[in-house]
């Protein structure tokens, strides 16, 4: 199989991407990134897997229509990452991620409508729902996002079906819950609270601190695309989550333990604009018909990304300036 992983330098584009090529049990002959290599692409997490043969990684925009058809000729499945996605940049300003979100995502389906492709994973977000108070989305839950981020995933996941009901594109769409695990970028929750508090820097917790998530290793996430993409019926939504719903101020106490530091080290700060208080996706479909279910326990799995950050200082340091908005 050859398979076109966009967002392949990213956090779990790269990840996914790691797993394809070290597992004995793939069929992957190819696997092409392509990555802009923006703020949170990096070439060094592909560094594990950078003198394997069947990788090529190609730098280059999912905008750039001509590069899009010419890299995505002779594959089979595209998985597509590729998306700008921290919210409080998309309120700072939102016309990036209408861009790479939106256009981005229809560059890449027009293409694979004209290379016939065999089948288009998209990957999303638990956001594009807005904000549940109890119970957990189902897939048919209609979509009510509430950020300029989560906008423009909703539309791009919109987009992404309409192809395959308009056009018969062999689309499936995941929707994820919150991912953490190694080479995360250090402005998502989980590295910048555990990177601020190796160098003793204080870490910011918002509002009241009550706002609930459902926590997925990035391994579990990965595990599930790999199903969808394998196995997903085409045209169909699936859930991806972790089982493990938490506070953010419960999260924020257990990095706290996990990096011996104290409640002093958080400063309270004033609440995001928009602020979902709670999301929580339903797996039984993705479970039923593909037999998911996360692996990670929660409590191992942030004890092991912790350790990576405190032994891998040399890959997010230089990252911090990027962290600057």
């Amino acid at each position: 199989m050859r398979v076109l992983v966009t967002g392949g330098a990213g956090f779990i584009g790269s990840h996914y991407v790691r797993t394809l090529l070290t597992d004995p049990s793939s069929d992957v002959t190819r696997v092409t990134v392509l990555d802009k290599l923006t703020y949170a692409g990096n070439r060094a997490n592909l560094d594990p897997v950078a003198g394997e043969p069947r990788l090529r990684l190609v730098v280059g925009d999912i905008c750039d229509a001509g590069l899009v058809d010419s890299v995505l000729a002779g594959h089979d499945l595209v998985v597509h990452f590729a998306a700008e996605s921290h919210v409080d940049r998309s309120i700072d300003g939102a016309a990036p991620f209408v861009q790479t979100n939106v256009l981005g995502t229809q560059v890449l389906l027009d293409a694979a409508l004209r290379h016939d492709l065999d089948r288009f994973v998209h990957v999303s977000t638990d956001e594009v729902y807005g904000s549940i108070e109890t119970g957990a989305w189902a897939e048919d839950q209609p979509v009510a996002p509430r950020s300029p981020y989560s906008a423009a995933k909703a539309g791009s996941d919109l987009l992404a079906l309409s192809y395959h009901r308009t056009h018969g594109l062999p689309v499936m769409v995941t929707r994820c819950s919150n991912n953490y695990g190694p080479y995360q970028f250090p402005e998502k929750v989980i590295p910048l609270f555990v990177t601020n508090l190796l160098d003793g820097r204080p870490v910011p917790l918002y509002g009241d601190g009550g706002n609930l998530r459902d926590w997925l290793h990035v391994d579990d996430h990965c595990a599930g695309v790999r199903l969808v993409a394998r196995h997903g019926r085409p045209g169909e939504v699936y859930h991806i989550g972790g089982g493990t719903e938490l506070t953010n101020k419960e999260l924020t106490g257990r990095l706290l333990e996990a990096c011996g530091a104290g409640w002093e080290m958080v400063e309270q700060v004033v609440d995001r604009k928009g602020h979902d208080r709670r999301y929580a996706l339903d797996i039984t479909k993705i479970s039923r018909e593909l037999g998911y279910a996360p692996r990670v326990d929660f409590t191992d799995g942030l004890a092991a990304t912790v350790a990576w950050y405190r032994e891998n200082r040399s890959w997010w340091e230089p990252l911090r300036a990027r962290t600057a908005r």
